[in-house]
């Protein structure tokens, strides 16, 4: 006799019992994945791909009296018991980050940062792990908090904690828990931090609004995002930053890798995973032209969308239309667009008023490192409705039944809603430890209270770190060649003012 068809409500109760029952049991088999079972609540959206990335537990981290296998207990993560999910995710990591683990194997004997007392505030993933097990294998302490309430894979921050790392962290921190972990990082007993390496310049502003004192003992801040960049330089311009600062973001290595090469394979992985769309036939706008916003266009482009660019610089505008793009303002397309895409770095790029006139299932998301560019906020209103449809995924519904697919409520959809390549991380992760080995050896007078680029040296040593990867030989200038150009044979082969 046939069964009576379960309803949707049914399905995702038992699929949500399931799930809990293999994540919860460590002696389960880590390969199945609950969500390829059925289109279940999580879909395969998830930062991890072992299912073990919850955001939906009730009990808030800082409710739980939680300690490692050695009783170590200066941590707040999601779950301790996921650390062994954690490692592996780590140690697969590993394979594909030659150049920081070059790096560790090279210097590990020297240990360039004994001594050095390190607060991290970046995304905390399984590429993070390596960095920071990289930096302690210098000689670094270090103390850690996310820089996005969305990126954090909990099984990696229970690997670290497992480890005996300060981490707290957790995916789905309330905007309290932030700054709430945040401020655990900086105020801690009987430690006293000299050095900063931040994303997006929150733990440089709570340290140096709360604890000004402990700032003002800071060797160093190396910063990673657009949007921290451009808070190091307001306070150098106001006379407020009273450390020297090593703009990372600005790097080659930075720039034309992580922004451009990484942006350009995660933003399709981050779409697919939240909406399963097909990008073929897509009229897609991606609001900004830089290093991210290329990376997108020319990944969309490949897969057949039809895809427009906004832009404010005419420099940047002239290199979409040179790319085969059209350049527009949002108003002109606004009502044709199919996914909508901000990478600007800028704040309100989208309004109410122009998603008021996106067309019906127009997918909206951001790139950008902070969650400004998209007016979030003027949706939060009595005449909408908020349907979560998927963890990172909520559907707003107009009175009219209009609706629009927003993806991680504006935030960075790449580092919210998927994966990014361990390999383009390492290539920021290295940059990011020889600034910080550069500024906490420099000796006094090297660098004065204001914000530095990297050396040109040091951007030619991470990337020749890399190269063997590939079995690429680099030629080798003659005497006389080198003359000729006027350069160092072994470098650096570009003034700084070149432009890659």
């Amino acid at each position: 006799m046939n069964e009576e068809p379960q309803s949707i409500e049914e399905v995702h109760r038992k699929v949500q019992f399931a799930y809990s029952q293999h994540v919860s049991t460590d002696d389960e088999d880590p390969g199945v994945d609950m969500d390829s079972v059925v289109g279940s609540k999580e879909g395969s959206n998830m930062t991890s791909y072992t299912g073990s990335s919850s955001d939906e537990e009730d009990i808030n981290p800082r409710d739980k009296d939680q300690q490692n296998s050695q009783g170590f207990k200066s941590f707040c993560v999601r779950n301790i018991e996921q650390h062994a999910f954690g490692r592996r995710e780590v140690e697969i990591a590993e394979q594909e980050m030659p150049g920081l683990m070059a790096l560790r194997k090279r210097a590990e004997e020297d240990k360039p940062l004994q001594g050095a007392k390190i607060i991290g505030c970046t995304h905390i993933t399984a590429q993070t792990a390596v960095l920071i097990e990289t930096l302690a294998a210098l000689g670094a302490s270090v103390r850690w908090s996310a820089c996005n309430i969305y990126s954090t894979q909990n099984e990696v921050a229970a690997a670290l904690a497992e480890a005996g790392f300060s981490v707290f962290a957790w995916k789905g921190e309330t905007e309290e828990d932030f700054w709430w972990c945040i401020d655990r990082c900086i105020n801690a007993e009987n430690w006293q931090p000299n050095m900063i390496i931040d994303d997006g310049g929150d733990a440089t502003h709570l340290m140096l609004k709360k604890y000004p004192a402990t700032f003002n003992m800071i060797k160093g801040i190396v910063e990673e995002s657009v949007t921290g960049v451009h808070r190091l330089y307001q306070l150098s311009k106001s006379g407020k930053l009273t450390v020297p600062a090593m703009n990372v973001n600005d790097s080659v290595t930075k720039t034309k890798f992580d922004n451009l090469y990484l942006c350009r394979e995660s933003i399709i992985d981050a779409l697919k995973r939240t909406t399963d769309v097909m990008f073929g036939g897509k009229q897609v706008l991606v609001c900004g032209y830089g290093e991210v916003g290329k990376g997108c266009a020319a990944a969309l482009k490949g897969l057949g969308c039809i895809v427009s660019a906004t832009e404010i610089d005419p420099l940047c505008a002239l290199q979409a239309c040179m790319d085969g793009f059209r350049v527009v303002k949002l108003n002109e397309v606004v009502r044709q667009i199919d996914i909508l895409i901000t990478c600007s770095g800028n704040k309100n790029v989208v309004t109410r008023e122009h998603l008021d006139r996106l067309k019906n299932g127009c997918i909206v998301c951001n790139m950008g490192h902070s969650n400004t560019e998209i007016d979030v906020g003027s949706l939060r209103t009595p005449d909408l409705t908020w349907e979560k449809v998927r963890s990172q995924v909520d559907h707003i519904i107009w009175p009219d039944g209009k609706r629009i697919i927003l993806l991680a409520e504006g935030r960075l959809v790449n580092l919210s809603c998927s994966s990014v390549p361990s390999f383009v991380v390492s290539i920021t992760a290295s940059t990011q430890a020889l600034a910080l080995i550069e500024l906490f050896n420099a000796p006094p007078g090297r660098y004065k209270q204001d914000v530095y680029l990297l050396p040109k040296k040091m951007d030619e040593y991470v990337a020749s770190l890399h190269l063997p990867t590939f079995d690429a030989h680099l030629t080798e200038l003659s005497d006389e060649q080198a003359k000729y150009l006027g350069l160092n044979k072994a470098g650096p082969f570009k003034p700084n003012y070149y432009r890659y």
